[in-house]
Formats: C-alpha cells, structure tokens, sequence
C-alpha cells in the first residue's frame, strides 16, 4: 500500500504551508477532513476538489454532497490556451464515493481545494512524493503546519431603525461638545433671549 505526501498553499497568506500524508486508498472525503482539521478552518460549509492539470485548468469537481444535474455529464472542451478554466460541465463526483488513486495521474498532480462558497478560501494541493506506508504509522495525518488563516473581519451591522441610528450617533457624541458648540453659536444666543422676552 501506498500513501501520498502533498503540499498544501494558500495565496492569501505568504508563509502559509501544510504537509499532508494519507494513503492512496483513502477518499477525498478524509482528505477533507484532515485539510479541516490542519488548516483550522470553521464552520459546517460545503467544500469542493478540482482535479487539473498542470496549468490549473479544472479537469474533474469532486464535492462533499451530490451536486449533479440529472443529465449526465458530457466530456468538456478546453481550450489550452486558457489559463484557467471555468467550464460548467466538468464531471462531477463526490468525496465519500471517490478514492484518491483514482484520480490521480500525474507524479505531481494539481488539486485546488474551495472552502466556503459564499466567502470562498481556496487552497492548492501539489503531489510531492508516492511512498510505501509506513507501518504503524496512523493516517492521514499533517507532518507541517506553517502559517494561520486571517482572521475574520468583524461585521458592520446596520441599525434596524432610525431611532436606532441616532441613538448610536449620540452615544458617539459627547454631550459637552455639543452644548459648548449651541453656545457659541451667536444666532442661537440671539433667538434664545428673543424667546425669554415672552
């Protein structure tokens, strides 16, 4: 049996790097889990593999639940000129079901792995080794874990009303400053001893 030693960036984060050894009969979904796991990422957000090529182009989507059409998928053309790509009939499997010999064919297979659709953090997989198991040895595991995530920017929140927004304004405000300013204000003054001659 054999395991494979992948090297595992991220754009977002220059010294950012993780080592991740499991075994070739295992299936994305536990490498999933141990990229979860490694990483410290949060929350119960859906995830995808892309299988590509040496460019980057995706050839192959595995997902973490059933997200295929009812038509069957046909074989897409890519264009080799292209960077990457973003064809939407590439096949689809999911993670459970896809064992990771299967999909691996190359001595340094590219896979990108997308975390969270809505605020996607997408992470690039390298094939570095193919190695006989080791006994004893428990996988998969993370033999190196360089860098963290960002942290996430805290959220602005809108008042629900407009009492609620100039109740926030005032609260910011200190009430010294504001008499101090009325004071000063000449006018204020002048229409202030109109209204006590009354």
């Amino acid at each position: 049996m054999y395991y494979y030693k992948f090297k595992v960036s991220f754009d977002e984060v220059d010294d950012f790097e993780r080592s991740i050894e499991i075994l070739s009969s295992d299936n994305f979904e536990s490498l999933h889990q141990i990229l979860y796991d490694s990483i410290g990422l949060k929350g119960h957000e859906l995830a995808a593999f892309s299988v590509c090529d040496a460019k980057w182009n995706k050839r192959q989507e595995i997902t973490l639940i059933d997200m295929q059409d009812d038509q069957e998928s046909e074989t897409p053309d890519y264009d080799e000129e292209e960077e990457f790509s973003t064809s939407s009939n590439i096949p689809k499997f999911t993670m459970k079901e896809s064992v990771l010999k299967d999909f691996i064919y190359d001595p340094h297979q590219h896979i990108m792995y997308e975390y969270d659709f809505i605020h996607p953090k997408v992470f690039y997989l390298e094939l570095v080794k193919t190695l006989p198991a080791k006994e004893k040895e428990i996988y998969p595991n993370c033999t190196l874990s360089v860098g963290e995530l960002p942290k996430e920017n805290e959220q602005i929140v809108a008042p629900n009303s407009e009492d609620e927004f100039m109740d926030e304004f005032f609260d910011k405000v200190d009430e010294d400053d504001l008499d101090d300013g009325f004071m000063e204000d000449s006018s204020w003054n002048e229409s202030q001893s109109d209204f006590d001659s009354y």
